[in-house]
């Protein structure tokens, strides 16, 4: 087999726009101090057109409330590096099995045609219990939303991509976990960790089935982001367990979920990434 040429001087710069004309479908991004949002917004500031998929429902029952939609999606417009790339959102509830395959068209139909990137960030929050409290539906739960909609929508996202020209570029699944495998896991969320942990499990598998449809299939264990779920005593002995004494800020998963969006990652697939900054369990 014949070496590849060694680039030229001219291919190490960097290209500021690195995403533009790619698509993004990212699911959770529903409020403006969550991981979904920055994600998008770091995207956006790469080029992309992004689809925002939110479950307003879902926040609105949470102690920190929902956001509007529309605020989400202008702080997103507002990253916006290429003034041609389209913002825009698509509600959805993902524990109806029918819906990840329908939100996964909606946001391709919207964006012309293509889907490139799909980031699966959502998560239910709540509804578990420890060993001795977890049940059935909690399990289900979390089944539901955690990991059989990420499944469904790498699904989509498969058929979609094998109907592109063969070997299309540009192809991207990054999905999330939690660092549940890590030290001592997450026993006070036992319907979570599983469901997390099996993203992990499947992460290799899915690269290899998608490889065919050049898609490079990553997750990341962002570790403790401050989303607003935590203050007091209990956010500063969170941020005392960080050599840097701060928390991990949405754009901290970010920067690393949009660099894996571009070509300069396109070697690496089938990877669990920590991305913790150093904190101590």
């Amino acid at each position: 087999m014949p070496r590849l040429p060694e680039p030229g001087p001219e291919s190490l710069l960097r290209d500021p726009l690195p995403l533009r004309g790619r698509t993004a479908l990212v699911t959770g991004a529903s409020r403006l101090g969550g991981i979904g949002c920055a994600v998008a917004r770091r995207l956006a500031a790469l080029g992309a057109s992004v689809c925002l998929h939110h479950h307003v429902p879902h926040d609105a029952a949470q102690p920190w409330g929902a956001d509007r939609p529309e605020d989400v999606a202008d702080a997103v417009r507002a990253a916006r590096a290429d003034p041609g790339a389209r913002v825009l959102d698509e509600p959805g509830d993902l524990s109806d099995p029918r819906e990840p395959a329908a939100l996964h068209a909606r946001a391709t139909q919207a964006l012309g045609g293509r889907l490139d990137i799909l980031v699966a960030n959502h998560a239910l929050s709540g509804s578990d219990g420890d060993l001795d409290t977890v049940d059935a539906a909690m399990l289900d739960a979390h089944w539901a939303v955690d990991t059989r909609s990420v499944l469904l929508l790498v699904q989509a996202h498969a058929r979609h991509r094998a109907a592109l020209p063969p070997r299309t570029p540009g192809g991207r699944v990054l999905m999330m976990t939690s660092g549940q495998d890590i030290a001592g896991g997450m026993p006070g969320e036992i319907a979570y960790a599983l469901q997390k942990g099996a993203l992990a499990s499947v992460t290799r598998s899915l690269a290899t089935a998608l490889a065919a449809h050049a898609v490079t299939v990553n997750t990341v264990n962002p570790g403790p982001v401050d989303t607003g779920y935590l203050t007091g005593d209990a956010y500063d002995a969170v941020a005392a367990r960080f050599p840097g004494g701060r928390w991990g800020m949405p754009d901290d998963p970010a920067r690393l979920l949009a660099w894996l969006a571009t070509d300069e990652a396109e070697w690496i697939t089938g990877q669990v990434i920590d991305s913790e900054g150093g904190f101590r369990r």
